[in-house]
């Protein structure tokens, strides 16, 4: 697992992360998501204090000394404003906006629930900004099929494989990196690790499995440094395969097949829409198959038929025809 690095932390944000890590069982990347949050957070309010020169890179404000005494003294207002300078200063959009605003609440309810060091939270009525709803952008059935036959190449078992499984499976980039080749069970079935380390199981079709087959017969034995060895996607240096590294062969071919502007999590929105589109999945299912919390994420995709049949119906020659109401003589 990758290692959280705590330095340069204030002691309390420390204890924080470790409270989320050990206690909350927060992924690693929700708690280096805290991390990056808070450290911005106060180097902010140290920069809008006037308490470093104003000579100062930001990047390089230390935060070491913040302590209890500081972190007493800021207020909602403190935190409005910050919000307004990673909007206007940082071009923040509002998603990012408000997964700032989730940090800051979180740790203040730590500090006053947990550490009872706070005997209020000013956070406690912090808003977060309004998202815009927008529907998931996904791969057709006919671009989905483009994409997999545009597979090529020295590594090409491997590459095809990462492919299928996000569009069969609808697995995260995170997850499919952290997969390790003994999660496949002799049943056909695929242990997942998701947000949270929650695991869920998801049973692999024969597209999954001849593709798994295939990689296999090639995957790389000798040379696969011991603490690599269990990993499914090994990275042309025979070590587990990066994020980066995935994202990267995903581009590669959708840029091939002239589908620009799709990201590998769209990868994950198309699987999620095929099955509900053609599969008639039931939306309990897919919200148990994806790892959603709430159903009312997965419900987005009953959103993309909805819209579609609204288009299909806007389509029609015939939708603009209206009665005649004048009278004949």
């Amino acid at each position: 697992m990758k290692h959280i690095d705590y330095s340069g932390l204030p002691s309390l944000v420390r204890d924080f992360l470790v409270y989320m890590d050990v206690i909350k069982n927060k992924s690693t990347l929700t708690i280096e998501e805290y991390s990056s949050d808070l450290c911005l957070f106060f180097k902010f309010l140290k920069m809008f204090r006037g308490l470093v020169p104003s000579s100062d890179e930001f990047d390089s404000i230390n935060i070491s000394d913040v302590d209890e005494t500081f972190i007493k003294s800021i207020t909602l207002n403190d935190a409005y404003a910050f919000l307004s300078y990673c909007k206007n200063e940082r071009d923040n959009q509002e998603a990012a906006r408000a997964r700032k605003v989730s940090s800051i609440r979180a740790f203040f309810k730590y500090l006053s629930l947990q550490r009872q060091i706070l005997d209020e939270n000013p956070m406690q009525v912090l808003d977060s900004p309004k998202l815009k709803k927008s529907l998931p952008k996904y791969l057709t059935l006919e671009e989905s099929l483009k994409l997999l036959n545009s597979v090529d190449g020295k590594y090409k078992e491997r590459d095809y494989c990462i492919i299928v499984f996000f569009l069969n499976c609808g697995l995260r980039l995170s997850e499919l990196v952290s997969l390790n080749y003994n999660d496949i069970r002799d049943d056909h079935t695929l242990r997942v690790t998701g947000k949270g380390n929650k695991e869920r199981t998801i049973y692999l079709n024969d597209a999954c499995m001849s593709a798994y087959a295939q990689y296999m017969s090639v995957r790389p034995v000798d040379g696969v440094p011991v603490s690599d060895r269990n990993a499914l996607f090994l990275s042309n240096r025979n070590r587990r395969i990066s994020p980066k590294t995935v994202q990267h062969i995903v581009y590669t071919y959708l840029e091939k097949c002239g589908l620009e502007g799709y990201s590998v999590h769209k990868l994950r929105h198309t699987a999620a829409t095929l099955m509900y589109q053609h599969g008639n999945v039931d939306v309990l299912v897919l919200k148990d198959i994806l790892g959603h919390e709430n159903l009312g994420t997965t419900e987005i995709y009953t959103h993309i038929i909805d819209e579609q049949l609204k288009k299909a119906s806007e389509a029609n020659p015939l939708a603009n025809v209206k009665m005649n109401n004048s009278n004949e003589d």
